[in-house]
């Protein structure tokens, strides 16, 4: 079976530290499996970014998630900009959180299997799968998926 190749979304790396959270455990066990070598983990410089405006000592322990677990960080690009803009002319993503867009695009661009999210709002959504998915097919990319960390065993 091909390992599934998985995108990491900034808030994965906020709900790792935090231990309160609801979906804490979950998030911690898909990073002990990324460890393992069940998932080829990537993440992009939008979130590495979007990680430096943590304060410190939480920006220097999320960032040290990305080294020990060996997760690629993927760069930006144009063609990962232009679907980003095309998701918010489609009204798939608010022009306002262009940004979760881009997290999207990034997997879609890089041929990912998976985009992992405990962003609710904006990203894991129905309305926001089924519409990435449609706009990705008609330019020629393969749908999707997106998911939040507890259901990781539905993309096996």
């Amino acid at each position: 079976m091909k390992k599934q190749k998985i995108y990491l979304e900034t808030t994965l790396f906020n709900y790792y530290l935090d231990g309160d959270r609801d979906a804490h455990a979950d998030t911690v066990r898909l990073f002990g499996e990324i460890r393992a070598g069940k998932y080829e983990a990537y993440t992009s410089e939008t979130v590495t970014d979007e990680l430096d405006k943590a304060p410190s000592p939480k920006r220097e322990m999320m960032s040290d998630l990305i080294k020990r677990y060996g997760i690629t960080t993927l760069a930006l690009n144009d063609i990962i900009d232009e679907l980003a803009d095309l998701y918010i002319e489609n009204k798939i993503i608010p022009k306002k959180y262009r940004t979760d867009g881009v997290h999207i695009a990034y997997a879609v661009v890089n041929k990912l299997d998976c985009i992992i999210s405990m962003n609710l709002r904006h990203i894991v959504k129905d309305k926001v799968k089924k519409l990435v998915n449609a706009a990705n097919i008609l330019r020629g990319y393969k749908p999707i998926e997106i998911i939040s960390p507890k259901d990781m065993d539905k993309i096996i």
